[in-house]
């Protein structure tokens, strides 16, 4: 191992020796000095998550979280010295830790957290006129794909996330039940919008390059002909369309 490895793996390790030949002033052995960096650099990792899960934090409790995520930091080091979406993995690791297997919904709610994050720090992208679509029949239309905004993001989960969510951002108690939830970003900041039900599917198949209509025809059975305007309003209010493409249209 590494000089550099071997200390950045005695950083998170408590138990671990500080690495050989570190040394403090005048020869002495480094070992208070280097326990207090560490102890420092897991607390800041921790204060990253605090800062990157709020709802996460608030539904298992503060002391909870704090010794959830010292697992998690120790578990899973940031590979990047930028911060901003450190803790990736942590809907993963939620989702396989026995103290909160029986809080079913938290690696969702995980998962919508870090979107909201990562839809905020993703690439600009100017929106879809949506006088354009005048322009095209539904026969081109059906063929188009959409150039979804870098900022779009879908969270399909068999929870009420986005419920609990505005539960703990003062909004009402959340109805139990299945949510499809698109994270679109018409401004600076992100916002969490509930897709009619079944709409996630069609989200899913136009991020996966499908045409409109071959994304329609993926549709889950409750969604409805009713839908389809609904879902497309959404899109297109909130800047979740930046262009489309298909059989000689571009635009």
């Amino acid at each position: 191992m590494s000089g550099q490895h071997a200390f950045a793996a005695a950083l998170l390790a408590p138990r671990l020796d500080p690495p050989a030949g570190l040394h403090g002033r005048g020869g002495r052995g480094a070992g208070r000095r280097f326990d207090i960096y560490r102890n420092n650099v897991v607390a800041s990792l921790i204060a990253a998550m605090e800062t990157g899960f709020p709802v996460v934090r608030a539904l298992v409790g503060a002391e909870f979280f704090t010794a959830m995520a010292g697992e998690f930091v120790r578990a899973h080091p940031p590979s990047s010295p930028r911060l901003m979406l450190y803790g990736t993995a942590f809907p993963v690791f939620l989702a396989a830790f026995a103290p909160v297997a029986h809080l079913g919904y938290l690696a969702d709610v995980a998962r919508l957290e870090l979107a909201l994050r990562e839809s905020y720090h993703a690439a600009d992208a100017t929106p879809l006129d949506p006088r354009i679509l005048t322009t095209y029949t539904a026969e081109d239309l059906a063929r188009m794909r959409l150039r979804l905004a870098p900022a779009l993001r879908l969270i399909r989960s068999d929870w009420p996330v986005l419920g609990i969510w505005q539960a703990h951002h003062g909004g009402r108690p959340p109805q139990p039940g299945p949510q499809d939830v698109l994270i679109a970003r018409p401004g600076f900041d992100p916002v969490p919008l509930l897709l009619p039900q079944g709409g996630g599917a069609v989200i899913a198949a136009l991020k996966e390059g499908k045409s409109l209509g071959s994304a329609l025809e993926c549709a889950d059975s409750e969604f409805q002909d009713s839908d389809i305007l609904e879902l497309l309003n959404i899109l297109l209010k909130h800047g979740a369309i930046c262009g489309f493409q298909g059989e000689g249209h571009n635009a």
